[in-house]
């Protein structure tokens, strides 16, 4: 939101009683406009939430809190909250769209002067690795056949160590593209490596020697790595739990496995990856993850 100008009703939050009760009013009209106003005050209250709680998992010290500090940063996330709400394709449109079928309204498009753009035709995927889903799937489903392909050893895992298999799962799609690049040996056979876990001193088994992604300073550099190898993907699933409940540096990531942003952000910390976004780039994948389960269950 501009300095520069005023705020609008539809930049406030539903958070004082006056702004509450003009959007019970408008509501209660059943206009197009008062429901898409109580659509977006909704998505803004979700959105309000989400960051105060992403806030607290990742950013609260102890050594700076301060009930002026707090203030600021509850105003600053109602100020982010609304500025992210009621973009087209967002959740406001859906919340829209239940308002409306519960008020007998019909459903308006969300925007009447956007053009109907047809489906585009399926692209065909020329090649596959080993272990990867078929020719011919969509890009756009990969994920879910990942998921679903690999869904019964994590399980398996999950009930063996206690970490979630939402979260084994979107880690190992994060590392391999969703298995579009999964780690192979010299001969062009799997290495059966979902997690990216290399082979250090300590490794008896099979290696895999590929050229790979470090991150220097900040700085990407490409280099040749030793990976470790497996003979199946339980047992990679297995070798990744033991590693993560086993080792000390990961004790506290594998304590918060109640948020994936935390868990990933426990994860870089302890020096999993050299990748200084890998926090976020790994929780997206988890959440991604999690609503797949939720779709398939």
């Amino acid at each position: 939101m501009s300095l520069s100008r005023l705020p609008t009703a539809s930049d406030t939050l539903a958070a004082d009683a006056r702004s509450l009760g003009n959007l019970k009013a408008q509501t209660a009209q059943s206009t197009p406009e008062g429901i898409k106003e109580a659509a977006k005050q909704f998505e803004s209250l979700f959105m309000r939430e989400l960051l105060k709680s992403m806030r607290e998992a990742t950013m609260k010290s102890g050594l700076m809190d301060s009930p002026g500090g707090d203030l600021g940063a509850d105003l600053l996330d109602q100020q982010f909250a609304v500025q992210m709400s009621g973009q087209p394709g967002g959740l406001s449109e859906l919340i829209a769209k239940q308002l409306s079928r519960q008020m007998g309204q019909p459903e308006a498009p969300a925007n009447p002067q956007a053009p109907i753009i047809q489906p585009a035709a399926k692209a065909k995927v020329t090649g596959s690795s080993p272990g990867y889903p078929a020719q011919g799937i969509a890009p756009a489903n990969a994920s879910s056949s990942f998921v679903k392909r690999h869904a019964e050893a994590a399980d398996r895992v999950a009930k063996a160590t206690g970490l979630p298999a939402g979260f084994m799962l979107g880690q190992a799609g994060h590392e391999t593209g969703w298995g579009k690049h999964e780690i192979k040996q010299k001969d062009g056979t799997p290495s059966f490596n979902l997690f990216g876990i290399k082979a250090g001193p300590g490794w008896t088994g099979k290696v895999a020697e590929v050229t790979t992604t470090e991150y220097i300073n900040g700085v990407a550099r490409k280099t040749v790595a030793k990976f470790r190898a497996y003979d199946s993907y339980d047992e990679s699933f297995r070798d990744y739990a033991r590693l993560i409940t086993e080792t000390p540096r990961y004790a506290q990531a594998k304590q918060q496995t109640t948020s994936p942003l935390a868990f990933a952000s426990g994860l870089q910390r302890a020096g999993y990856a050299t990748d200084p976004d890998y926090a976020s780039k790994l929780s997206r994948a988890i959440n991604t993850t999690l609503r797949l389960q939720r779709a398939q269950a």
